[in-house]
């Protein structure tokens, strides 16, 4: 029997695929006490969503665009804005809540803009984690990103993330996430007064 060898070419991009393979699951990992990233099993196995999106009118949601709308689609995981005077709509991407039971749908407003935004878990996320810090100070490190816009309901937000991973999944505790340079635009554009409504 005459054995074949295979081109020393060919070996190396086996070995260096196989390595690859072999350690791309240590840069997902989970790390404990980081509200950044869920615990495993917290996420329910849900593809991203970004390429179901679809462009929507506004008149079936609102009966005006006064100071501004946003829609958020829980269900595509969209966000959607159109300005005071209609001339601006924009869709985005979104993170939403890992669960129903996090889940508030309604109507509400921006009551507050804020950029460089500090977080703190709210009472129920503490005592699902109380390995979490109590504060974050505003920064790379802080689950609010960049820019944060806070609503009527007390502790939801419509914000930014560091962890882009997150945009296109159920992954927050309550909140709506956007990528950084999303939420920057989307802030500049929104006042406070601004109509949300969440489905």
């Amino acid at each position: 029997m005459v054995r074949k060898r295979i081109p020393l070419s060919t070996r190396r991009g086996f070995i260096v695929g196989a390595t690859a393979t072999l350690a791309s699951p240590a840069i997902a990992q989970y790390i404990p006490g980081d509200p950044l990233r869920p615990a495993p099993g917290d996420e329910p196995a849900v593809r991203r969503n970004i390429s179901g999106f679809r462009a929507l009118e506004w008149q079936p949601y609102f009966s005006n665009t006064r100071n501004g709308a946003i829609l958020v689609d829980t269900v595509s995981r969209a966000l959607h804005y159109w300005s005071d005077d209609q001339s601006t709509y924009k869709l985005y991407p979104s993170s939403v809540p890992l669960t129903e039971e996090m889940t508030r749908r309604g109507r509400t407003s921006v009551i507050r803009k804020v950029e460089g935004p500090t977080w703190a878990p709210t009472p129920s996320m503490k005592k699902r984690n109380p390995e979490w810090p109590d504060f974050i100070p505003a920064g790379p490190d802080n689950p609010l990103g960049t820019h944060a816009l806070y609503l009527g309901w007390k502790y939801y937000r419509i914000h930014g993330t560091h962890d882009t991973r997150k945009i296109g999944r159920r992954s927050s505790n309550g909140c709506i996430g956007l990528f950084n340079n999303d939420i920057a635009e989307l802030f500049s554009m929104t006042k406070v007064g601004t109509q949300v409504l969440l489905i």
